[in-house]
Formats: structure tokens, sequence, C-alpha cells
């Protein structure tokens, strides 16, 4: 395979990455083309290239750890919204414990192949992984709204929230069942699949959402290949099915990293 075909192979998760990384579609891809670009003007990078997925993430956490675009500078596409509050938090750069969550689940890597990518060695990733986990369990709690129209999996993913210290506002298994709830109580979180029991979409339900208020949204779906496609706004948080509970405890996390809401009391 050529170095083009493993780049572009690998490219729709990558930027599945910076954006959850990130909190922000316009910002990862920022960073993800910074790495393109400096791939095709250092000969020695491109040729690294061809050792595949684990080359091509480090080439991007290379450019994240010397963070080369002045992204704190950025405007925010939205005042105010999820967009806004990753801007913000992007001061500080997300932390390494989160980088390495999100690399050994929702990527998938291996705690060497992660090691790899981040230049530590596997034990720092381990001890790091481990500190994002304990960081999980001190987050304030929100209220969690689940769009999923198969009813075990809706109820794994009650459990896991609840586990997480969550409050469930609703279950919904339709488009207008989500709009019913979020009308009703809107929540701080919504977890969605994308094909809901009646043929309605879980896009569309999140974009009813988010019509009433700004709160982050993760999806949940067996088919990410039909959203990473670049010809549309992708998902800042996509999860595939079948999935990992760490995988979708990693995604709550980093999304309520950037969220914007307050709390609960």
């Amino acid at each position: 395979m050529s170095i083009g075909d493993q780049v572009a192979s690998n490219l729709p998760y990558l930027r599945r990455y910076a954006r959850a990384l990130t909190g922000s579609q316009a910002i990862g891809d920022a960073f993800v083309q910074a790495t393109l670009e400096a791939a095709l003007a250092d000969e020695m990078l491109k040729s690294a290239l061809e050792d595949g997925r684990v080359a091509l993430y480090k080439a991007f956490n290379e450019i994240w750890a010397n963070a080369c675009l002045e992204t704190a500078d950025k405007p925010a596409e939205i005042p105010g919204s999820h967009e806004a509050a990753a801007t913000d938090r992007l001061k500080s750069i997300t932390p390494l414990n989160r980088q390495a969550l999100l690399l050994t689940t929702l990527e998938g890597f291996s705690p060497g192949d992660a090691a790899r990518i981040m230049d530590l060695d596997e034990s720092q990733v381990t001890n790091l992984v481990q500190k994002a986990v304990e960081e999980i369990d001190r987050e304030s709690s929100t209220s969690v709204l689940i769009i999923e129209d198969e009813p075990l999996i809706s109820m794994q993913l009650e459990d896991l929230v609840r586990s997480l210290g969550h409050d469930i506002c609703g279950t919904a298994a339709t488009r207008a069942q989500a709009q019913q709830i979020a009308a009703e109580n809107t929540p701080g979180l919504v977890l969605a699949d994308i094909q809901l029991a009646d043929g309605s979409s879980g896009l569309d339900a999140a974009d009813d959402i988010l019509a009433i208020d700004t709160m982050p949204v993760i999806f949940i779906t067996a088919y990410p290949e039909r959203l990473l496609t670049g010809d549309r706004p992708e998902p800042t948080y996509l999860v595939t099915k079948p999935f990992q509970e760490k995988t979708v405890r990693a995604a709550i996390s980093q999304a309520l990293f950037f969220r914007t809401s307050k709390p609960m009391s």
C-alpha cells in the first residue's frame, strides 16, 4: 500500500481523534492539516508514515505537543457554544492523561503503541490512563439523555451513566420522544444512536435538542464510516458499536471536559 493510501485509510479516524482531543472540528482539522503539511515538507517524516497508523498518530502528536498552531487565539464559531468552551480549555492544552485515555480507548491502541505515539514509556502511559480514570471519578455530575432504540443497549448505557455519578433525564427510541424529553428537562449531555426505531435519525434528534440549548452530544453507531466522510460537519464525539464501556466512559469524560453548562446542584 502506498503512503497516500495508508494516510487516506487512517485519516477519518485521525480526524475523529483530533476532534475528541480538542473538542472542536475546526481546531481538530487544523491540527490534522498541519500534520499532513509537515509530512509533505519532511522526507523523513513522509517515509515514516509507511509504518502505518501508529506513525501517522505520532506525527500528529508531535504537532499537537509543540502547540504550533495558535488555537487559543482562534475565535469560536458560535459564541457561548461548545466550540467556545473548547477554544477556552485549549488555552491550557488537553492534559497528557486524556490523550493516553483517548488513544487506548476511543482509538483502540495498545499501551505499547500509545507509548510510541506519545514518545513515552509504556508504564508512563499506563499511569496516565489511571490518572485520567481517577479524574473522571471526580467530575461533577450532569443530566444525560439517551437516544437509543435497542432496549438492551439503552439499559447498558443507563447503568454506565449512573455508575459515573450522572443522572438520566430520560431515554428515547425516536426523534419525537427525544424532542419531548429535552423540551421538558434540558439535558447536560446526550448519547445518541444514529438510526432510530421509527426510521428517524439521531442526527436530526440532536439538531432538535441543540436548538433548545447547547450541550455536548456523543453519537454511538455501528456505521461510523457513514459519518466520517468529510462531506458534512462530523460529530465531535463518535463511538463505534459494538462498544466497550471504557470507550464510552472516555468519550463522556472528554465531552464534559469541554462542556459549558453548570454542574447539577
